[in-house]
C-alpha cells in the first residue's frame, strides 16, 4: 500500500507546489499526484502552472518522493509523442520515481488549441491511438504510425530510461478499464468502484483519489471545500463538457456546503479518514492518494505525518 498527496494546481503557484511536495517527502508520502491542466475548474482558485516543470523541480529537489501525472490528455492539447519524450525524460531525472497517468481529458483543457472536442466515442479511439504511439516510441528507434486519427512520421525518443514508467490509465468505466489492461500498466480511479478494479486485469498499480478536506473544524473545512471544490459534485458527464471556468461556476451554483461535506472527510478527526481509506482499500486500490481541499496544506501535512501515517 502506497500513499500520495495530490499537488491542487489549480490552487497553488508552482513554487507553492514544489514546497508543498519537499513537505509531503518530509511528512512520510510515498508520492505525490498532480493534475495537468491549462485552466483551473473555478477562478476562486486562480492558478494553473506546468505541470511537467513542476514536477522536474519537484524530482530535483527530493530523494524518494515518487511523482505522477494525475492525468495528463495525449491527444488534442498534447500530441502523444510529446507525452513519450517527457516522460521518458522525466524518468531519468526522478531515478524512476515517476508513473504517467493518462486519460481522455476534459474540454476545459484540451479546447484551448482550436481542434474542436471530440465526442466521448472518439475520445476513447483516440486515446488507445495515443497509447500505441507512447508504446511504439518507448521500445526505441525510429517509429511511425498511421491510426483514424494519430500519426507519427520517422520519429525516435532518444533518451528512454532503463526502466519504463508506468502508465497507468484513468478509467470511469468498464471500457477504460480494460483499455488499462490492454494499452497501459496501471489503473487510475476517483471512485472506490470495485467494478473497475475487477474489470481491469492487469497486475500493475491501482491508484484512486479520496477527496478529503482538513481543517481544525468540520465547518471551516466544508465551506473551503465548497469554495475551491464544489465543481467535483458536477459528475464526470459534465465536468468533461464544459470549457471554462465560468461554466463550472455556473454549474456549481446549486451546490451547497452540506452536499459538499457528504462527499469530502472533513474536520479535525482521524477516524473518517482512515474509514474513507478502508472503502479504498476494500475495493481493490493500492495507490491512495489523499486530496486535501482544506484551508491548511501545512496542517493537513503535519496531520498525516502525526496523526493519520501511523494508524495507516
Amino acid at each position: 500500500m502506497r500513499f500520495g498527496y495530490k499537488l491542487m494546481a489549480e490552487a497553488f503557484d508552482p513554487k507553492e507546489l514544489i514546497r508543498q511536495a519537499i513537505r509531503a517527502e518530509q511528512a512520510g508520502f510515498d508520492f505525490v499526484e498532480i493534475s495537468d491542466h491549462y485552466h483551473p475548474w473555478l477562478e476562486e482558485q486562480g492558478h494553473s502552472p506546468f505541470a511537467w516543470n513542476v514536477l522536474s523541480a519537484i524530482a530535483a529537489r527530493t530523494d524518494r518522493l515518487g511523482l505522477a501525472t494525475g492525468v495528463t490528455c495525449p491527444t488534442v492539447r498534447y500530441h502523444p509523442a510529446i507525452i513519450a519524450q517527457a516522460a521518458a525524460t522525466l524518468a531519468i531525472i526522478s531515478d524512476d520515481r515517476f508513473t504517467l497517468g493518462i486519460g481522455s481529458g476534459e474540454r476545459l483543457n484540451e479546447h484551448v488549441t482550436g481542434q474542436g472536442w471530440p465526442s466521448v466515442s472518439v475520445r476513447h479511439e483516440m486515446l488507445a491511438e495515443a497509447l500505441d504511439i507512447i508504446n511504439l516510441l518507448w521500445r526505441g528507434g525510429y517509429r511511425s504510425y498511421r491510426g483514424k486519427y494519430l500519426q507519427l512520421d520517422d520519429a525516435r525518443v532518444f533518451d528512454l530510461p532503463e526502466k519504463l514508467p508506468v502508465i497507468a490509465v484513468a478509467a470511469g468505466g468498464k471500457r477504460a478499464a480494460e483499455l488499462a489492461s490492454t494499452h497501459g500498466s496501471g489503473l487510475f480511479a476517483t471512485e472506490p468502484r470495485k467494478d473497475l478494479v475487477e474489470a481491469y486485469t492487469g497486475t500493475g498499480p491501482k491508484y484512486a483519489e479520496i477527496p478529503m478536506a482538513w481543517a481544525p473544524t468540520v465547518e471551516a473545512a466544508a465551506t473551503e471545500a465548497h469554495r475551491t471544490s464544489r465543481w467535483s459534485l458536477s459528475g464526470w458527464k459534465v465536468m468533461a463538457e464544459l470549457p471554462n471556468p465560468v461554466n463550472f461556476d455556473a454549474a456549481s451554483e446549486s451546490v451547497r456546503v452540506e452536499d459538499v461535506q457528504r462527499q469530502f472527510v472533513c474536520g479535525p478527526d482521524p477516524q473518517p479518514y482512515l474509514d474513507a481509506v478502508k472503502t479504498y482499500t476494500e475495493a481493490g486500490f493500492d495507490h491512495l492518494v489523499l486530496q486535501n481541499a482544506g484551508p491548511d496544506p501545512d496542517g493537513f501535512l503535519e496531520f498525516f505525518g502525526s496523526e493519520l501515517k501511523p494508524k495507516l
